[in-house]
């Protein structure tokens, strides 16, 4: 079990026994992963599936699911969220209860059944070759560079970085040229908001791309064209239902293979920070199993 007693603000810590408890109850032994920063949690995995690990589970938010993915996808090693993060996406679009709890009691009950089902993932590849695997969803407009944004700054530290970076974006905000290649189609477009979905959501319950399906084969591709500020304010509060795509200004596609191009844009996957434009992702089918 990879956990991250920092997701949710640490709201969550104390259930960690209760967890662990709740997973033995599967009659198979319980081992916490040791790691100290993400990449030594992403290495504690590869490492524990390396050694035949039965399964892997992630107890946190998106981040360390995403970190958990890395070395689960394409493997039979069968995996399990339990959801303590800020934004939990990717348990809530595959079907895994909110609640911690109930979770892991899912969780316990597919292993002592020997049960589980699969889903697919997104691989993306930058240049070099450089591959990286997503369970939800792949930003790369104004959440993308908000994000970057908010990273950069050592001050106001919480939630109101993120905000104040919003504000600064948002003064800033400019349509960017797109090129993207869908199954080798081309098209050339100038947008505020890009996402790639392999499910619906982001950030906490946005349904960035409604329709995307993890059961599908195929990725879903929103783009938000050319909003000026108000009109981008206007719409934003609309993607926690879905509704966004109803804008004039706003196209979705679906494609088994994606390939995204612009300048200076480095793109967020699962919200962690991952590869700079261009980059190709592919949809992938029966990429990961889930105990469920």
């Amino acid at each position: 079990m990879l956990a991250n007693p920092t997701a949710g603000r640490g709201r969550h810590r104390n259930l960690l026994p209760r967890l662990l408890e709740r997973l033995g109850e599967a009659g198979r032994p319980v081992r916490l992963l040791s790691a100290g920063t993400p990449d030594e949690a992403e290495a504690a995995c590869h490492a524990a599936v390396a050694a035949g690990a039965t399964a892997l589970v992630a107890v946190g938010g998106d981040g360390t699911v995403h970190r958990a993915l890395q070395a689960v996808a394409g493997t039979t090693v069968p995996f399990g969220p339990v959801p303590v993060g800020t934004g939990n996406d990717f348990a809530g679009d595959t079907g895994f209860p909110a609640d911690p709890l109930a979770a892991a009691a899912v969780i316990a009950a597919a292993l002592r059944d020997g049960r589980s089902h699969p889903v697919d993932l997104a691989r993306m590849t930058g240049p070099g070759g450089v591959d990286r695997w997503y369970g939800a969803v792949l930003a790369a407009g104004f959440d993308a560079i908000v994000n970057e944004r908010a990273n950069r700054m050592r001050w106001p530290r919480g939630p109101r970085r993120y905000d104040l970076a919003i504000l600064v974006e948002l003064a800033r905000l400019r349509p960017r040229r797109y090129t993207l290649r869908l199954d080798g189609q081309e098209h050339t477009l100038d947008a505020v908001l890009v996402a790639v979905g392999n499910c619906a959501s982001y950030g906490g319950g946005m349904r960035i791309c409604p329709d995307a399906d993890p059961h599908d084969g195929l990725l879903d591709v929103v783009v938000g064209g050319r909003f000026d500020r108000r009109t981008l304010m206007r719409v934003k509060p609309r993607i926690y239902q879905g509704t966004h795509v109803r804008h004039p200004l706003v196209r979705s596609f679906r494609a088994r293979t994606v390939e995204l191009a612009a300048e200076g844009i480095t793109t967020y996957a699962d919200g962690e920070r991952a590869l700079d434009l261009p980059v190709r992702i592919t949809a992938v089918p029966r990429a990961v199993r889930l105990l469920g």
